[in-house]
């Protein structure tokens, strides 16, 4: 059915303008998830409601409903909503920004709201313009950003503002803004007269990761082609021919990348391979760097398997050499092997204890001399594979020191047994010189 069918006129204009635009919540009733702030009775929410809106910055991805809150503080207490591009505003503009938030403020009685959006961009010229004016309330900052705002907001600015963290949507909440852009009639998709049932809308959930401009925006496109194409149900393959993929919240940058690659580290230290696969995926799927999972798979093969299974550095070692020969896609079966295999085996720390007890003796000062013996020379060094043993009694320190504690599982504890039968010092697990 051509689209000039289903629209005309007027009706066709309000059309152009997105799903996700025409269906933003027009009250806080409306507001869909992040209840840790705006729940009944949270904090956030009282402030609101008793008229008062902090100067704040809301971090958190994109679709989450940033800026929509923005908006709806700025209706709910009845204040003037004040826009500033953080990149380009130039100090001129920003004092007539500050004329205009007095102006409004003088015809109400109430601060204006200025937003700047990815607030992270603002400079220490545009802060200073505006800070004295925000510290004396005649101008509300609310920010958002979808950077960490510890990281990435100059301290002066974040010192004087409060951050709200708001959280990637439950699909339970996602669902609902569907559901009701489906039946809306005059912002929504109701007039199509396209039907879904609710396993096709959590479908579209999980596709938009979290963001709600992305379930509303597969949402549009897949009714529209339904309903272009004669239809009156949405379908599984509708969603598939018109939406694509999977989004994934993730950036090579980000704080999911960081909190996806710890994810995969734990999950292969707690020995759970199809957690550590998953999170494997996750990584491979968003385009991740093949050298930095393959180096973080390396270390962790001596910090977290260690002696217990010395083969899995080996493993982990070819693994990195294979993939970086073979490339994606093929690359994702060797690093599903060599994560399998490192999950899979013993585990032992002791290696990473010994080491870091060692540098932490140095560092504090402890510097000992090199035995005479054991010199360039060697005058007085015994030759151990001289001995039928290949060992010999001999002191390597000029003082008895010890540093490593044998784990008890897989290979370790045969070398444990070993070290025992060599040195005295290893037949007894003193803990308080293992802690020293």
């Amino acid at each position: 059915m051509p689209e000039s069918s289903l629209f005309g006129g007027t009706e066709r204009a309000s059309f152009e303008v997105p799903l996700a635009e025409r269906m933003r919540p027009a009250s806080l009733g409306e507001y869909a998830g992040q209840r840790h702030i705006l729940g009944r009775g949270k904090a956030l929410r009282v402030l609101l409601e008793g008229g008062k809106v902090p100067s704040c910055i809301l971090y958190g991805p994109p679709g989450v409903g940033k800026t929509t809150l923005v908006r709806l503080m700025a209706k709910t207490t009845g204040r003037e909503l004040l826009e500033i591009n953080a990149v380009s505003a130039k100090v001129e503009t920003l004092r007539d920004l500050l004329d205009e938030a007095a102006a409004s403020k003088a015809a109400t009685g109430r601060s204006a709201i200025a937003f700047v959006d990815e607030i992270y961009h603002f400079n220490k010229k545009q802060q200073n313009v505006l800070l004295p004016s925000v510290e004396a309330g005649g101008l509300i900052l609310v920010g958002t950003t979808t950077e960490n705002p510890w990281f990435e907001i100059n301290k002066t600015l974040l010192s004087r503002m409060v951050v709200y963290t708001l959280e990637p949507l439950k699909t339970e909440d996602i669902c609902a803004l569907l559901e009701r852009a489906l039946s809306d009639e005059e912002r929504g998709l109701g007039r199509l007269g396209v039907s879904a049932d609710k396993k096709l809308l959590e479908h579209i959930a999980a596709l938009a990761g979290g963001d709600a401009r992305q379930a509303l925006t597969r949402l549009e496109a897949s009714v529209s082609a339904a309903a272009m194409g004669g239809g009156s149900v949405l379908t599984e393959e509708i969603i598939a021919q018109s939406t694509g993929r999977a989004i994934q919240r993730y950036d090579r940058d980000s704080n999911d990348h960081y909190a996806v690659i710890s994810a995969l580290i734990k999950s292969v230290r707690g020995s759970d391979p199809d957690a550590a696969l998953y999170w494997l995926a996750r990584m491979l799927e968003a385009g991740d760097d093949l050298r930095f999972i393959t180096r973080r798979l390396c270390i962790l093969a001596s910090e977290d398997v260690g002696l217990a299974d010395p083969m899995a550095l080996v493993v982990a070692q070819n693994a990195a050499a294979a993939v970086d020969r073979v490339g994606m896609p093929e690359a994702s079966i060797i690093l599903g092997e060599a994560v399998i295999y490192l999950a899979a085996a013993p585990k032992s720390n002791s290696a990473y204890l010994a080491i870091a007890a060692a540098q932490k003796n140095v560092r504090e000062g402890n510097i000992m001399e090199v035995p005479s013996h054991l010199r360039n020379d060697g005058e007085g060094y015994v030759y151990p594979h001289d001995s039928p043993a290949h060992w010999t009694p001999q002191a390597y320190l000029p003082e008895v020191r010890r540093f490593y504690f044998p784990g008890k599982l897989g290979a370790e504890a045969r070398m444990e047994e070993r070290f025992k039968r060599l040195w005295k010092r290893f037949s007894t697990e003193d803990e308080a010189e293992k802690k020293s």
